[in-house]
């Protein structure tokens, strides 16, 4: 009994009535700092996972459902420009580059081209070549540059070089629209006209039409060889102080083959190939989807994707009313930054080094026939080569099957490797290059549209030039250049507008795709000599990107109609 009382009075002798108080203090402390701690850990994750609404940075979803409209298994038809990488990256991108002010280039011309030059020094040399590597000459042409194109930012200027003849220079200059929406650089290289006074006075009398000064313009050499990284993946190329690629509109394109360097490194390498399905000769946006989910697939398990450069073109973009097999990948899409960005080969030459070496260096293939095996069971094979093979029932041998379910959370679709072709996007700057980056525009929609009065009432009656003059009317100011981009095949139904505006369409500009033109010499290259149709879907793309670098955009179906962009009853917020 006396030691029991004692083991209890010596565990509660810290129990006593007058310490309670000091007690729950030291509890309450604890408790405070407990719940301190854990805020501060609550508050790290949340700012570590944090993903901002900027388009270039949403959820692959998000994203993914931003770029295109899509359901479980069918694409509508759709005639319209797909959205691609450069799309999503931000003007605000483009904010670390400072651009140059008149202020910033150094004026301080030397003595010869003041009012205090000495004409005696002067004599016999006013007829002497304008030396372009002189610094002065430098300065010189970027004042007049700067001066003559008010409406676009310059970030770099190339160096001078000599032009066609001893009395003029080349320079190349990289630039942005100022009211640009697009994170793009652009490149222009001219052609200067220089004079020189009696008092060895330098001025630039003449600045040549776009892209004139070729001699600026640097050549590209031929890519040969497939180089990879470790792991297997080529990495970007990217821009200065952000780490992401942006594309230049107007640089040498060189969209040469990868080919592999050696039998050895074929052997080593690891790819993947879909074969066969259903997704051929659809539509481009159907197309689109379909492909990334193939690259994206290579990606997740680190393969090298072997693809067909080989497009059938859908009949909604064919003069001829029928698909057309043939089409270059390459005439649509920029090679360039998808081969410098990830890992591909044409499957032509793949297959010709796979008969060669793959028997010789028993190579594997592992065959995969139902779209429902994800990427994720996939990612221990160590074959060579993994080839999904899709049947012929559609739409189960659709491409885009196998990144749906569970693997729409897992496999990204890389929508920043595809960009559009730089060529059509050269044709795109020299058209609003022509129109000094200075005018407004309005898309006009009619065709087959405007004839259907029973999915769209209204639209024939609110596309009419005179209902289109008064939409205009308020948005517009009169005089501006207007750039039209439509369907409606006779221009001269527009007519009427000429009246207040100084109107533009795209068929004003057939010199940048008839015969004399770079991008009809460089697509016949690219297609074994034989000229290329510049078809409906090159026309929709070049005529949708001037109108969108207009400063004053008109849509259809949010500006000129009430009428629903895809038909009667089916209006929503961004239609």
């Amino acid at each position: 009994m006396m030691g029991r009382s004692t083991v209890w009075g010596s565990r509660n002798a810290g129990f006593r009535p007058e310490n309670l108080g000091q007690d729950a203090l030291a509890m309450i402390r604890n408790l405070g700092f407990t719940v301190f701690v854990l805020g501060v850990l609550i508050f790290t994750i949340i700012a570590a996972t944090y993903q901002p609404e900027d388009p270039l940075f949403h959820p692959s979803t998000k994203m993914t459902n931003f770029l295109t409209s899509k359901s479980n298994a069918t694409f509508k038809a759709d005639d319209t420009v797909v959205k691609t990488g450069e799309d999503f990256i931000g003007a605000n991108q483009t904010a670390f580059a400072t651009f140059i002010n008149l202020t910033d280039v150094d004026i301080a011309l030397p003595v010869t081209e003041t009012e205090t030059g000495n004409e005696l020094e002067c004599q016999g040399k006013t007829d002497e070549p304008i030396d372009c590597k002189d610094p002065d000459v430098f300065h010189l042409l970027m004042k007049a540059t700067i001066e003559k194109f008010k409406d676009v930012h310059f970030y770099k200027f190339g160096k001078p070089v000599p032009g066609s003849n001893e009395t003029s220079c080349h320079m190349a200059w990289r630039f942005r629209p100022k009211e640009g929406k697009s994170a793009a650089f652009y490149k222009d290289y001219r052609n200067f006209v220089i004079s020189r006074s009696e008092n060895c006075t330098l001025s630039v009398v003449d600045i040549g039409e776009y892209h004139s000064g070729g001699n600026a313009r640097k050549r590209k050499r031929d890519r040969k060889k497939a180089g990879k990284s470790e792991e297997g993946f080529e990495k970007a190329p990217k821009t200065e102080d952000q780490g992401i690629a942006l594309p230049v509109v107007g640089e040498a394109v060189n969209d040469s083959l990868p080919v592999v360097e050696s039998e050895s490194s074929f052997s080593r390498g690891k790819y993947l190939i879909y074969h066969g399905g259903g997704d051929r000769c659809k539509s481009m946006n159907h197309y689109l989807w379909s492909f990334m989910c193939a690259l994206g697939e290579a990606q997740y398990l680190n393969r090298t994707l072997v693809m067909d450069l080989s497009i059938c073109l859908n009949k909604m973009y064919t003069s001829s009313g029928q698909d057309e097999e043939g089409k270059d990948f390459r005439f649509y899409f920029d090679f360039e930054h998808l081969r410098d960005s990830a890992s591909v080969l044409d499957q032509t030459q793949f297959w010709q080094d796979w008969t060669k070496w793959h028997r010789k260096d028993r190579l594997s293939l592992h065959l995969v026939e139902d779209f429902r095996v994800t990427p994720m069971k996939l990612a221990e094979l160590k074959d060579t080569l993994i080839m999904r093979k899709f049947g012929s029932v559609e739409p189960d041998n659709y491409w885009y099957r196998v990144c749906e379910g569970e693997t729409e959370s897992v496999v990204q679709r890389p929508w920043h490797l595809i960009w559009k072709s730089r060529r059509l996007m050269d044709i795109v700057s020299t058209i609003a290059s022509r129109l000094n980056w200075d005018y407004d525009s309005v898309h006009i929609v009619r065709g087959e549209k405007a004839s259907n009065k029973e999915q769209w009432p209204h639209l024939a009656e609110d596309t009419s030039p005179e209902a289109v003059m008064s939409s205009l009317k308020d948005k517009i100011e009169d005089g501006r250049n207007l750039y039209v981009a439509t369907d409606e095949p006779d221009i001269s139904f527009f007519d009427p507008l000429k009246d207040k505006y100084s109107t533009h369409f795209l068929n004003e500009y057939k010199d940048q795709w008839d015969e004399k033109s770079e991008w009809y010499s460089e697509t016949a290259k690219l297609n074994g000599g034989n000229p290329v149709e510049f078809d409906s879907y090159m026309r929709i793309s070049v005529d949708t990107e001037v109108f969108l670098r207009g400063k004053k955009q008109v849509e259809t179906f949010n500006d000129l109609t009430k009428d629903c962009k895809d038909g009667i009853n089916t209006c929503t917020s961004s239609t």
